[in-house]
């Protein structure tokens, strides 16, 4: 087994639901564990969901404006749809980021000559695999108030942060529980853990994990040759531009230690990084 293979091989060995790449996967077409997952998070045992997609791509329809791909797609069978993602990083999270998956989700609710009163309440959950407002607490609901009153404004609107670092005693606790499992046979749900398995655990899943996570890796490698191709034609580039490159290559090894929780030394190895580069990562990530 050559190194690049082993180290792939590592990687899809530490994936979690905390990958988008898998969690997209499990739950495509995976209508129990969809059911679950918004059941706990939105406390709604009345949920019953008719369509679920993984990696549904919504184009902005504003030419030239951003498209978006969702994580999962959800469609409730009165219609609601729920916009679910993973996110690993304070920017993935970022509080506009979420607004405006928000609002491309409600341009497609009305066709031509509906009245407004008939827009669905749209619902955005983010599941951050930290504690975006540090108070504990398992989930945290935005909804719009009126300031001066505090009352509820009523326009529909539901975005939903998960504390992916809550460890409760209770659903949601065991939920964020199975997100971070490496493993099916320490997960409490078993639609979760059948689809973790799918992937991880069997031969044809493997090889569709590993086949997405070297071409993930592939396209670090030629942004590193582009950007060496760069350098080659600026030669006297300045010393900060130099500290920004290495802490480019520090973020993204810090991601995949955090992330699919590999070491150092397997982080590197899978982005190809050697020589001196290494060893100043190396002490970078360590202090």
């Amino acid at each position: 087994m050559t190194k690049e293979k082993a180290a792939t091989e590592t990687i899809v060995e530490n994936l979690t639901l905390f990958n988008n790449e898998l969690m997209s996967k499990v739950f495509d077409r995976n209508i129990p564990a969809t059911e679950y997952l918004l059941r706990t998070i939105l406390g709604r045992e009345d949920i019953r969901v008719k369509s679920v997609k993984g990696e549904y791509n919504m184009r902005n329809p504003v030419m030239g404006g951003r498209d978006i791909t969702l994580d999962i797609l959800a469609e409730e069978e009165n219609g609601r749809e729920f916009d679910v993602e993973v996110q690993n990083d304070s920017e993935g999270a970022h509080v506009r980021r979420a607004r405006f998956h928000s609002s491309m989700t409600d341009s497609r609710m009305l066709k031509k000559n509906q009245d407004f009163s008939e827009l669905d309440d749209s619902y955005v959950i983010f599941i951050y695999s930290r504690d975006k407002y540090r108070k504990g607490l398992p989930v945290y609901h935005i909804d719009r108030c009126v300031k001066e009153t505090g009352r509820d404004f009523g326009d529909g609107s539901h975005i939903i942060y998960v504390n992916g670092r809550y460890e409760g005693d209770d659903e949601m606790g065991r939920l964020m529980h199975d997100f971070k499992s490496t493993r099916s046979s320490d997960m409490y749900n078993t639609e979760l853990a059948k689809g973790l398995r799918q992937y991880k655990e069997t031969e044809e899943g493997r090889v569709e994990m590993s086949d997405i996570v070297s071409k993930i890796y592939k396209e670090y490698g030629k942004e590193k040759e582009k950007e060496g191709e760069k350098r080659g034609e600026k030669r006297g580039e300045k010393r900060g531009e130099k500290r920004g490159e290495m802490k480019t290559r520090v973020s993204a090894v810090q991601s995949l230690m955090e992330t699919m929780k590999l070491s150092a030394d397997q982080a590197l190895d899978a982005l190809k990084i050697q020589g001196k580069e290494r060893e100043s990562i190396i002490k970078a990530v360590q202090r």
